[in-house]
């Protein structure tokens, strides 16, 4: 008789198997710890950390500003409770918040009000522009504009005076409205002959010092002011202003503050390092955080005209850090000017520019007043910033710091002083970034911005050793942030972000000097962790970790895989700060 193997009924088998498997559920949730619901959760994404010991997930919880936890949908899901707000991301990228580490807050504002000249094509439509401003303006108001660059026209502007056009055309555009417009760098100004005369500028009036007003072959100004010469109109616009009443003021600060914020909430960016501001505008933005009125990040910079050896105790009273659970900081002096600009021939070079070979460029603070000023900071806990564009403000500002960091015996580490921009080094001089602890605080879109005026200036071999050499920065150890130097440029952290991984020029597919492209981690890098480290925030921002802010920007194109020229089409679908949902894209899908 044959044996016949006992086979238990499957209904049985079932049966024993789903007791088993409750069994087994009922003793995981006794083990499991109960998680307290959180506020917000964001699920179904591709989140990039830039925290190493957890650099993926596809969640993200939220209690109250915080980051909870980061991980597998199934795992945040235990953190959704009954009023859990949950966001479906659709499978797009989440990252850390954008940190703007070096832009201009009010300027941006500013900008936002004035005549929009970057992308104008000719300097005969912004002088059109001018005339149909003029057609609406009060009589004696100024007109104001910024952003034209006179190497971007697509044909002459006509008269050309030491490779600046001539205020000709703007003088029949508004001959009875004082008019200012402002380069796109912010190192040069054309006004027309209404605002010189306000100003008392004429053919006696001499270059001040670190600056200089552009005269044709009779003397007579032509109504380009470079650098430190901008200052005689900018008394005079100044002047003009405080006429308003005291409510006027107030409202147009409190707007110019909302626009800059809009503009960067949309943009991604949830931290905005402001180069430079008075003791008076601090004030008003710190009475908006009081009043709640701030939904973003700001760290501010004392502008380099406030601290003076007479007015330290006011420098002291107005450091502050995280500020409004935050949303405030003021420790830093900047942005220190060195030098001027590239674009206006005045940053300062160890030797001619290639196409003005009698100039050198202008040092526009001179050195030992930087050297007070960087005094000044260190003894009252201040990082110091300075604006450095040539070789030899790099050379002359590298000098005074090593110098100060000797005599005091300081660890530089621990200072995280800056040097902005640092776009044309010196090879004897970008090792040194890295042995002092010195952050290049760089701006990659300038790269790709300025790249087609370069080669003039400066020349091959000066532009292959030296211009915009962010890899070799970054393999000296320096720390290497970026930004836009908004209003210089659009505030899009998306474009830097391209120009930074694949350096192409402007208009073109070509890439300038490309063995200095960064990989698409530093580039976010510099985006996020650096921006954090170089504002001491790194225990608080920078990552999506556990206990740290919950600043998050959600992209509409995973930028750290999509192709090169995809990139530049990424849109921004939410932008969170401190675990409020601050901007919502159209493109965001509820």
């Amino acid at each position: 008789m044959t044996s016949r193997a006992f086979r238990r009924p499957v209904a049985a088998t079932l049966g024993i198997a789903a007791i088993a498997l409750t069994a087994a559920g009922f003793a995981r949730t006794l083990n499991t710890p109960r998680l307290a619901p959180a506020d917000l959760v964001l699920k179904n994404g591709t989140i990039v950390t830039m925290d190493a010991k957890h650099p993926h997930g596809q969640a993200i919880a939220i209690t109250g500003d915080k980051v909870t936890a980061v991980g597998s949908d199934a795992e945040i899901q235990r953190y959704v409770g009954p009023n859990t707000k949950v966001i479906d991301l659709h499978g797009h990228l989440a990252i850390p918040g954008f940190d703007e580490s070096h832009g201009h807050f009010m300027g941006l504002g500013q900008s936002l009000t004035e005549l929009r000249l970057m992308g104008v094509p000719t300097w005969q439509d912004i002088a059109q522009m001018v005339a149909n401003a003029a057609k609406t303006a009060k009589p004696g108001a100024w007109i104001q504009g910024r952003g034209w660059h006179q190497e971007k026209w697509s044909k002459s502007p006509g008269r050309v005076v030491e490779g600046f056009q001539t205020n000709d055309l703007i003088n029949e555009a508004a001959p009875n409205n004082p008019v200012v417009l402002e380069h796109a760098s912010g190192h040069a100004l054309i006004v027309n002959a209404k605002a010189l005369e306000l100003a008392g500028i004429g053919p006696d009036t001499p270059n001040p010092a670190g600056g200089r007003i552009i005269k044709d072959e009779h003397g007579k100004p032509t109504g380009v002011l470079v650098d430190g010469a901008q200052g005689l109109i900018r008394g005079a616009l100044s002047k003009s202003l405080a006429q308003r009443s005291r409510a006027e003021q107030d409202a147009d600060f409190r707007n110019e503050v909302h626009l800059a914020v809009r503009n960067a909430l949309e943009n991604g960016v949830t931290t905005f390092q402001d180069m430079g501001e008075s003791f008076a505008t601090i004030d008003g933005i710190k009475k908006m955080v009081d009043e709640g009125d701030m939904p973003m990040r700001l760290y501010i910079l004392v502008s380099q005209g406030e601290v003076r050896p007479d007015n330290v105790n006011a420098l002291v009273s107005h450091r502050m850090i995280d500020y409004g659970n935050g949303h405030l900081t003021v420790r830093a002096i900047g942005e220190i000017t060195a030098d001027g600009a590239l674009g206006s021939r005045s940053a300062w070079m160890l030797k001619p520019y290639d196409d003005d070979p009698t100039n050198t460029g202008l040092n526009v603070t001179k050195m030992p007043r930087i050297h007070e000023i960087a005094e000044i900071g260190l003894a009252h806990g201040y990082q110091i910033s300075v604006h450095a564009i040539g070789d030899r403000a790099n050379r002359e500002t590298l000098d005074t710091y090593e110098q100060i960091f000797n005599e005091h015996h300081v660890n530089s580490d621990t200072l995280r002083w800056r040097i902005e921009h640092a776009q044309h080094l010196s090879p004897a001089d970008i090792p040194r970034f890295g042995k002092m602890g010195v952050v290049a605080s760089m701006q990659g879109i300038h790269e790709c911005s300025d790249a087609p005026y370069v080669l003039p200036r400066l020349g091959w071999q000066r532009a292959e050793e030296g211009a915009y050499v962010w890899k070799k920065l970054w393999n000296t150890g320096a720390v290497v942030t970026n930004g836009t130097d908004v209003p210089v440029e659009d505030i899009s952290p998306i474009a830097s972000y391209h120009c930074s991984v694949t350096r192409d020029m402007v208009g073109t597919d070509s890439a300038f000097f490309g063995s200095q492209k960064l990989s698409r981690q530093q580039a976010l890098q510099t985006y996020t962790t650096n921006g954090a480290f170089v504002a001491f925030q790194e225990h608080e921002n920078g990552s999506l970790a556990p206990g740290k802010w919950a600043d998050i920007a959600v992209l509409s194109r995973d930028i750290m895989t999509v192709q090169p020229d995809s990139i530049l089409g990424t849109k921004v679908l939410y932008t969170i700060v401190g675990g409020k949902v601050a901007y919502t894209g159209p493109g965001a899908q509820q």
